[in-house]
């Protein structure tokens, strides 16, 4: 081994030492003093070593591992192409832009265009409709799955709509056979928000795929709570190759080139190409067929994401395992509406949702307070109603920007009525049991 091979195989070994030192799990747990986290960083030695590896290496920018991590998630989601990109709230607004390149003619999203989605979820799965100019209009969601209600879709349906753009809301699976129905009969786009559901799976006409990938586009957050951590990272998946080019157009400052990072003239159109009004033959490196970014990771995320996948089957059993634990722990708890996995489907849970009854003899806030005072930590089902927030405040004074469907009866439910915890890998028996004993004895004591 040269001296280098061996000062590597020293540095990498001692990284592994390392993470057993100051990073394996020691602490044991003790109920209402040790914190449940609703998530949390899942990982080993590996992770570590990994990342070390590639800082050695030095390549700062996207490069080998970034290749590996593509290659590699694309294989386990089963897509043709996937592009890697520093968060999950950039995936979703590369996914959008992708619809607005002016090279998909007709069916380019334009200013204007209305995009279905519901004001129940994550911001970044609204704010790229509204930041690129077009019109977002809400549809309530369904209990007990707090998914889109499919019975709106028609109604919400103008001839100005170009694109359906939803999340699988904690990792349940919305009801892909109607959504995907209703976009082929009107010829729309539909973006799959997979952050929350790595891993979920739906079956339809006796074929099983994973989420994100039934339609156009699908995103993916690689945030430290989410299935898999890159830290900050995210991605965007299809089977559609000139979606796949104009995706990586838009990442990449809105190049027209495809060659990789340090290769020239893969496209063969280097010094010989017309383009726009430049002058014919300039370097097609530098020529822009759109208004892009540069939103990009490092070889560094990647590599961390290469050691995450080799973890994610089990990640996902995990998660499922876990919710099934706290289902089975809770179902006859009163007071409370547990999440139902949507028909036809198989969730890889992000969260465990749960709602108060209105009536019950106690609020949300009431039990989250709770919790909290007993180191069990929650969160709220993230914006509630995205409509009622400050950021929306203009659009509702002049009643311009979005349009909505009815009252939103069920989102303002959401919005006031439900908390989740965590299902995370991380978590032991001996806290979901805790989770268990708290709420039951909670819900036993206050419920009418």
């Amino acid at each position: 081994m040269s001296k280098r091979g061996d000062l590597k195989a020293q540095i990498l070994e001692l990284t592994r030492e390392y993470y057993k030192e100051v990073h394996a799990p020691k602490k044991e747990f003790v109920p209402g003093k040790s914190f449940i986290n609703y998530g949390g960083r899942y990982f080993d030695d590996q992770e570590i070593v990994n990342l070390v590896d590639s800082s050695l290496d030095f390549w700062l920018t996207a490069g080998p591992w970034t290749h590996k991590f593509e290659t590699r998630l694309a294989q386990w989601l089963g897509v043709k192409y996937c592009a890697v990109t520093n968060s999950g709230s950039s995936a979703n607004l590369l996914a959008f832009y992708t619809l607005t390149s002016p090279k998909l003619g007709d069916r380019a999203i334009k200013r204007g265009d209305e995009v279905i989605t519901v004001a129940a979820g994550f911001p970044t799965t609204v704010n790229p409709i509204i930041q690129f100019g077009a019109i977002p209009v809400f549809v309530d969601v369904c209990l007990p799955g707090f998914d889109i209600d499919i019975n709106q879709l028609e109604i919400a349906y103008s001839p100005k709509c170009k694109a359906v753009m939803i999340a699988h809301s904690l990792g349940n699976p919305f009801n892909l056979k109607a959504v995907l129905a209703f976009c082929e009969k009107h010829n729309l786009w539909l973006i799959e928000d997979n952050c929350d559901a790595l891993g979920s799976e739906y079956i339809l006409d006796g074929v099983t795929k994973k989420t994100g990938t039934w339609g156009h586009i699908g995103t993916s957050s690689f945030y430290p709570p989410h299935h898999m951590t890159m830290g900050e990272g995210g991605a965007v998946y299809t089977n559609d190759s000139e979606l796949d080019k104009l995706c990586r157009s838009f990442r990449d400052w809105g190049r027209d080139c495809w060659c990789v990072g340090g290769v020239d003239n893969t496209c063969k159109l280097r010094f010989t190409g017309q383009f726009g009004e430049l002058p014919r033959g300039y370097d097609h490196k530098y020529v822009y067929s759109h208004f892009g970014f540069n939103l990009k990771i490092t070889d560094m995320q990647a590599a961390i994401g290469c050691a995450q996948l080799e973890k994610l089957d089990f990640i996902v059993a995990a998660r499922r395992a876990n919710y099934q634990t706290l289902y089975n722990g809770l179902k006859n708890a009163p007071g409370i509406i547990l999440p139902v996995a949507e028909e036809n489907s198989n969730p890889s849970w992000f969260g465990f949702l749960i709602a108060v009854k209105e009536n019950a003899g106690f609020t949300r806030n009431e039990l989250t307070g709770y919790l909290e005072a007993n180191k069990i930590q929650t969160r709220n089902l993230f914006a509630g109603n995205l409509i009622k927030h400050p950021v929306f405040d203009e659009m509702r004074k002049t009643g311009e920007g979005y349009r909505q469907v009815g009252d939103l009866k069920n989102t303002d439910f959401v919005m006031t009525n439900t908390f989740w915890i965590g299902v995370y890998p991380g978590m032991t028996a001996e806290q979901n049991a805790w989770m268990i004993e708290c709420i039951t004895k909670f819900c036993n004591e206050h419920v009418k």
